[in-house]
């Protein structure tokens, strides 16, 4: 090894030396010169001119047919070095390509670097780069695979992706593990740009995640962070993998190349803990896997350097996030109290931190340091201030919020960096109106927030306030009582210094005047607009905003005095050159002297009026169908649009020997061009984001509530002698393994400083008693927490349309096996703590013994014991939703062996039976008569409850997919006031027959009701979630209210599409969104391609149109949408598919199910 170093050490001199052509200056010296040349100037202007020299001359350069391929390297390094000072070479951009196409290993390294710094992932000129990439991905030589796989990495776009999957595919079995290691990082890249390309390869992954070299299986770790991520339950069965190779790297098992600072793999410790922690999120057995390596991580973490402290905040962050266990929560309490107390700024920060993330869990943590927090709020580090708002930002309840926000408000005034601003500011916004303890509080706080943040607050803050007074609380009164808050508060603040008021607040005020200035008695139309129109002659004064005053000024232009002030407006800014403000003051003119014109056009309401919208625009439906017929073009959605002109310059990355020519004979296609003769579309999917949209609720990304009021675990009684110690660690020391932790909320004070006074000492006593009152449970605070404990009311509650409202819906159990054991009721308490406790994943396993008998504890609450608190009706459902409720692919990974039967006495004998199982119902006779006969899917369980049995089968026929929902009551009497409410994003659902919709009605005892439901997709998904609530009430009056949700795939919305081969030609050319991909051949059959088709006809409901020697079409469509079309073809053992369609979404969609329905076999 010391004679290959000592030979490369030899050989780099030679590398970088003079040309050996005489007279020039050696290559390094050019570029030396160059940056001794730019670090002696002393202006910006000098080294712009030094750069436009550099640049002329390096393009005269590369532009010479007698440079040699060293030079070429040399001067793309200098265009590099001036493309990252930020002046464009782009000159050199093709030369850069063809470095990396031709020379030697050398030369193509340089050029495959200047193209990676030069190109992004849009750029035209990579396509010209596609046939380099993949002659190097099919070297001999180690160094071009590296090169091309690591650009690949960098700058490929998710459209050149089919052109080389398949060959970075092959790399995964490569001798060398670097190979493998930069193939999985460049499958990396494909998944977060395109993650449906790469479904089909999930198996290799986890062949990656076991492979013998550290260095592939850490680089297969980013892959499955991102998966795990989106879909947690589908690797499960991977826990034991992760807790195996988590163990190896805290034992030190790894090459000391992986250690850090003596550290074996941190960051790879961090990554493994940040997977376990999202697969034990409410897993109860997952959870109980990781208990042993969690806590040798933290034991082995010793407090010396700085990555450590980074592996215990992961550790904290993971046992907090799991289901709880006793001696690992004390430690972390232990481990964040070390960190809380530390005189080091940057280990204060990392506890505020984690105090932050845990404190929705285990409010007393913050008890326990809340004379700490109280020092950090005048700590002299800004970003020891902001994080400890923060933390009390997350604490806020309605006793406390009064001080919290005087303290946002307090740091708000002194800040000078705009996203603080911003974000404090949508901060007190959000508390404020969630828990405004009055309407005068909330009016002088939101002024104050309109004064501070000014025009840098995000839109959303006013409209979410104008909103909030327009649409009105619970109560009448209330409502007026804010409105004549907000008037007269506007109205003082207009008559002192309106100029210094900022624009948002004017808008905000215009509004709230034209609006509601009627409801102060006294206040004349006139007066209000004198007030309003010197805001038109200020300088600061946008037109918008203008457009806005103007605006409440035409709703109180009614009246001769009114008349006058419109008349003075209209002479004075007459001559203004904005014509809209022009147009407006006319219109106010106008207006003001035609009082019933006035009354028609701006008629006066009392309340506001339920609008209803067309969405769908079907009012143009025959504006629509004529204009077609016609001959005009349809409709084309942009991004359609948008590819389509990109494709029109595109060139054709389809490599030759991937091809797939349709090799039909004329008779069978008259007139068809080949597929292959066709250029690729851009229609792949790729990362698709939902933003959640933000609302008024407290924002507790990551957090599980794992604690109820009493705490989780069972609490012993504390001495007094030990709750009046102080708890104070002295040292930074390893977390013993014994130690303990109190976990009752114990206020514990640390003895008076002999420097501060008494009195200050007391200030924050008082402070802290009115920032964490509220926290912990009752009585815990103990006589340090000076606050009120009575109950507050806790902000507004807005006005919804229906029967009753709520603030929220209840959230279902997530254990399934334990809620069908439950068909009693529970009391409110029992409830709320099971609500806090349950552990929504555990219903995919099997339960232990212990865990199958039906206790308050870990029962999920039933439809009875939804009466104890008030129906939303329109939920926000949840997506914690039993687990036979799930989409297809988790309902296939359940055991089935859960033991929910009841034991039922009838007379002397005893029967055991399953009352959840819609089997053990008969419902097939009740199966409507028209739908007998067609294929439909099993009956599944939806909710139940100790009377009602909710079950739902999804039935196809040719032109429509029904959901057919059973409604089974075995008691008595009838349920009355049965409703039911279906709601989904990907499904359009309508009444088709029977059952409720908008109406109430009455299941009788001992009958089932049979309700039917139209679907029809609004959008291809791979899967497809329908959830709803079932809603009546008990004999006793007592309502009732459980979610539940039933899952679909986008097979049952395909359906066969029977065409010609010339129509079929014809649709081909018609489609511009289209993905490919090599499939799993049925190569055991005798006839392969006709056995795989037939395979995906029966599974997928397809059309197998024609089947010509080695290639087959097949055809179908999209349930009352557009066809999608396949190409398929035999390639190397595979079967190379080709799926074509107008919706771009479509092709990757199917895609996935025929890979599951051949993967199946």
């Amino acid at each position: 090894m010391s004679d290959v170093v000592e030979r490369t050490l030899t050989a780099l001199p030679s590398l970088l030396s003079s040309d050996p052509s005489p007279g020039r200056p050696s290559s390094t010296s050019k570029l030396g010169t160059l940056i001794r040349g730019i670090t002696e100037l002393t202006s910006k202007h000098d080294e712009e001119k030094l750069i436009q020299r550099e640049l002329v001359s390096i393009k005269e350069q590369v532009s010479s047919p007698n440079t040699t391929m060293r030079q070429m390297k040399e001067l793309m390094v200098r265009a590099v070095y001036c493309e990252m000072l930020g002046y464009e070479a782009s000159f050199s951009y093709i030369h850069a390509i063809k470095l990396a196409q031709q020379g030697t290993a050398l030369d193509k390294r340089v050029g495959y670097l200047a193209v990676s710094l030069f190109l992004n992932e849009s750029h035209e000129l990579l396509l010209l780069l596609v046939n380099t990439v993949l002659k190097d991905l099919q070297s001999t030589n180690l160094i071009e695979v590296c090169m091309a796989l690591t650009v690949v990495g960098q700058v490929f776009p998710k459209d050149m992706i089919p052109a080389i999957l398949p060959m970075v595919e092959e790399k995964l079995n490569h001798p060398k593990e670097i190979i493998r290691r930069k193939a999985v990082l460049a499958l990396y890249k494909f998944y977060l740009i395109a993650p449906n390309q790469v479904q089909h390869i999930h198996s290799k992954f986890r062949k990656a995640l076991c492979d013998k070299d550290p260095g592939v299986m850490s680089a297969s770790l980013h892959i499955y962070l991102e998966m795990v991520t989106e879909k947690p339950e589908s690797y499960k069965d991977l826990v034991v993998s992760f807790v195996t190779i988590l163990k190896q790297v805290v034992g030190g098992k790894l090459p000391i190349d992986f250690n850090y600072h003596s550290v074996p793999a941190p960051w790879l410790q961090i990554q493994l803990l940040r997977i376990l922690s999202l697969l034990g999120k409410n897993d109860r057995s997952t959870s109980e896997m990781m208990y042993e390596v969690l806590d040798e991580s933290l034991r082995r973490a010793e407090m010396n350097h700085n990555i450590t402290y980074a592996i215990l905040f992961e550790c904290v962050k993971t046992i907090y996030t799991i289901h709880p266990k006793a001696e690992l929560l004390e430690k972390a309490a232990k481990c964040i109290g070390n960190f809380v107390l530390s005189p080091k700024i940057n280990l204060k920060y990392l506890g505020l931190k984690a105090l932050t993330y845990v404190v929705q869990q285990d409010a007393n943590l913050a008890l326990q340091h809340q004379m700490t927090i109280i020092e950090c709020l005048d700590h002299s580090d800004l970003i020891i201030k902001r994080e400890t708002l923060e933390l009390l930002f997350r604490i806020t309840n309605g006793q406390n919020v009064k001080v919290i926000v005087e303290k946002l408000l307090e740091f708000l005034r002194h800040s000078k960096d705009d996203y603080v601003t911003i974000d404090l500011g949508g901060k007190v916004t959000e508390l404020a109106e969630k828990y405004a303890p009055d309407n005068s509080w909330f009016i002088r706080t939101m002024n104050t927030v309109f004064l501070l943040v000014g025009d840098q607050m995000q839109p959303d803050i006013p409209n979410s306030f104008l909103r909030l007074l327009s649409e009105g609380f619970e109560s009448a009164e209330e409502d007026q009582q804010l409105r004549l808050l907000a008037v007269d508060s506007y109205v003082s603040l207009l008559q002192e210094q309106p100029a210094r008021l900022p624009q948002r607040f004017l808008q905000v005020i215009s509004w709230v005047l034209g609006e509601y200035s009627s409801v102060k008695e006294g206040l004349e139309p006139a007066t209000v607009l004198r007030l309003l129109a010197p805001l038109l002659d200020l300088r600061h004064c946008s037109s918008e905003t203008k457009s806005w005053v103007l605006a409440a000024m035409t709703k109180l232009s009614a009246g001769p005095a009114c008349l006058s002030v419109a008349q003075e407006l209209a002479e004075r800014h007459g001559g203004s050159l904005d014509t809209t403000l022009r147009q407006k003051l006319h219109e106010l003119q106008h207006l003001a002297s035609d009082a019933e014109l006035l009354r028609r056009v701006l008629p006066c309401s009392d309340g506001l009026e339920s609008l209803e919208v067309d969405s769908s625009l079907s009012f143009l439906d025959g504006f629509v169908s004529e204009a077609l017929a016609a001959g005009a073009a349809p409709y084309k959605p942009p991004h359609q649009r948008q590819e389509e002109l990109a494709q029109e310059k595109a060139l054709s990355v389809e490599p030759y020997g991937l091809s797939l020519p349709l090799s039909l004979s004329s008779s069978s296609i008259a007139g068809r061009l080949s597929p292959t003769v066709l250029s690729m579309s851009s229609g792949l999917s790729g990362n698709s984001t939902e933003l959640s949209p933000k609302g008024g609720a407290l924002r507790l990304e990551g957090v599980t509530r794992v604690w109820g009021k009493e705490g989780y675990l069972a609490k012993a009684a504390l001495k007094p002698e030990e709750a009046a110690k102080t708890e104070v660690p002295c040292t930074l020391s390893v977390l013993q393994e014994g130690g303990s932790a109190p976990r009752t909320p114990v206020v514990s004070l640390p003895a008076p400083a002999p420097g501060p006074s008494l009195q200050a000492e007391r200030e924050k006593q008082q402070l802290a008693s009115c920032l964490f009152v509220g926290l912990g449970s009752q009585g815990a605070a103990g006589p340090c927490l000076m606050g009120k404990a009575e109950p507050t009311r806790h902000g507004f509650r807005k006005k919804v349309k229906g029967q009753g409202s709520s603030s929220g819906a209840r959230e279902p159990s997530g254990d399934s096996a334990s809620s069908s054991h439950s068909p009693s009721p529970l009391s409110a308490q029992s409830a709320m703590d099971n609500l806090l406790c349950s552990s929504p994943l555990d219903s995919g396993s099997t339960p232990s013994p212990a865990d199958s008998a039906p206790s308050p504890a870990d029962s999920a609450p039933s439809l009875a014991d939804s009466a104890t608190s008030p129906v939303d009706p329109a939920p926000h459902l949840p997506h914690d939703l039993p687990a036979n409720n799930r989409p297809c692919d988790a309902q296939e990974d359940l055991t089935e062996d859960t033991d929910t039967s009841e034991t039922v006495v009838e007379g002397n004998s005893v029967a055991v039976v399953d009352p959840y199982d819609p089997e053990s119902l008969c419902l097939s006779p009740h199966l409507p008569e028209e739908l007998c006969g067609l294929p439909r899917s099993e009956f599944r369980p939806l909710c139940r409850d100790a009377s009602l049995v909710l079950s739902a089968c999804c039935v196809r026929t040719d032109h429509s997919s029904l959901l057919v929902v059973f409604v089974s009551n075995a008691s008595d009497s009838a349920a009355r006031g049965f409703a039911l409410q279906m709601t989904s994003g990907d499904l359009e659902v309508s009444r088709v027959r029977g059952g409720p919709e908008e109406e109430e009605e009455h299941v009788e005892g001992h009958s089932v009701a049979v309700y039917q439901y139209s679907l029809v997709p609004t959008r291809p998904s791979v899967h497809m979630e329908l959830a709803g609530r079932a809603s009546y009430q008990r004999p006793d009056g007592e309502p009732q209210s459980t979610p539940f949700s039933y899952g679909l795939s986008l097979p049952d919305f395909i359906r066969p599409l029977s065409v010609s081969t010339e129509e079929y030609g014809r649709l081909w050319l018609a489609s511009s969104n289209d993905t490919k991909q090599n499939l799993a051949l049925l190569s055991q059959e005798p006839d392969p391609l006709r056995a795989t088709l037939h395979r995906l006809r029966d599974r997928l409901q397809l059309n197998v149109v024609d089947i010509i020697a080695s290639e087959g079409i097949v055809a179908c469509q999209l349930l009352q949408g557009p066809p999608c079309l396949m190409h398929c073809r035999l390639n190397a053992g595979c079967l190379a598919v080709w799926l074509r369609s107008s919706l771009p979404e479509l092709p990757d969609c199917l895609l996935y199910h025929c890979q599951r329905a051949l993967a199946q076999h």
